[in-house]
């Protein structure tokens, strides 16, 4: 099952986000590797700047989603202000598997 991670970042952390970018990078590269990632990019403000993350994964359970939220280097760094995770239907513009 799809799950999307709607995480926002908290004010004022933008230099978490830069300082902490290579580790979350990697990770998520590692998550492409395992196939778990579907998709991810970051929010931007009306300025261009990162400003949260949109990150679509593929697990089992709820609770496995967001045990991999919580795997993140950005959630770690303490970056995010809030963290969602919802199951995610993707239906229109979906790779072919």
């Amino acid at each position: 099952m799809l799950f999307a991670m709607i995480c926002k970042d908290k004010p004022a952390h933008l230099n978490v986000r830069m300082e902490t970018r290579p580790a979350h990078v990697d990770h998520l590269n590692r998550l492409n590797a395992e196939g778990t990632l579907k998709m991810a990019g970051p929010f931007l403000d009306d300025e261009g700047k990162p400003c949260g993350s949109l990150v679509i994964v593929e697990a089992e359970t709820l609770d496995a989603a967001r045990a991999l939220a919580d795997s993140d280097p950005y959630a770690q760094a303490g970056l995010f202000e809030t963290v969602e995770v919802k199951p995610f239907n993707w239906v229109f513009n979906k790779p072919e598997n």
